[in-house]
């Protein structure tokens, strides 16, 4: 008996189905972290948001079963693009439904809601440490677009506060060197000024006249 296989927007009710695979694509990477219980939680409330805000959550079924996903959002043109583009956070097949053509069938419906929307290029972003997902997008043509650099809101406070310490000491430390030049300038020149005649000064002495001669 031959398997169907259909790709549609996922409904409602496919979400539970879509979280569980998400989590499956966690635990299919070598660094992905484990999801808990609360976590999947708030990955169902997310994906509902997704889908109420315009997102694109496509499923692919097999006898009914969902057994892959590709998650996506549609980016208008900005300054730094001139064209729209469709970016795929997930692309996932669960294990069991591997070498059946999901994959392909899920990025085929993918680029052509990509062309539905005018968009010119797709961007993957696969979970990372998923070296087949990577080599299946390799062989599709998808090419490094760009280098994504990381750091923790933690490390970075941390950091910036390390630097704003440090270019404050340097700071203070020029400020404190350069007065104590500005003191030493005005010490010199007022030396470099030759004596000064106290009789120009209010407090002077004062001057001594002899009395004029009567006749």
């Amino acid at each position: 008996m031959r398997t169907v296989l259909d790709i549609r927007p996922a409904r409602e009710d496919d979400l539970p189905a879509v979280a569980a695979l998400a989590v499956e694509a966690r635990d299919d990477s070598p660094t992905g972290a484990q999801l808990g219980a609360q976590e999947t939680d708030r990955l169902l409330e997310h994906l509902s948001v997704l889908l109420s805000a315009g997102g694109h959550v496509l499923v692919a079924t097999m006898d009914g079963q969902v057994v892959g996903v590709v998650l996506g959002r549609v980016v208008a043109a900005y300054l730094f693009a001139r064209h729209a583009s469709l970016y795929l956070d997930m692309l996932f097949v669960a294990p069991r439904a591997r070498r059946h053509g999901v994959g392909h069938a899920l990025l085929r419906a993918a680029t052509d809601l990509a062309a539905e929307h005018e968009c010119q290029d797709i961007y993957s972003a696969p979970v990372p440490g998923n070296r087949g997902v990577q080599r299946f997008l390799a062989r599709l043509g998808f090419a490094p677009a760009a280098g994504h650099r990381v750091a923790s809101v933690a490390a970075l406070q941390r950091r910036l506060a390390a630097e704003a310490t440090r270019d404050g000491g340097r700071r203070f430390a020029r400020v404190g060197i350069e007065d104590l030049i500005a003191r030493r300038r005005r010490a010199r020149s007022v030396m470099e000024s030759g004596p000064i005649d106290m009789r120009t000064v209010g407090g002077g002495a004062p001057s001594r006249r002899r009395p004029a001669k009567a006749g």
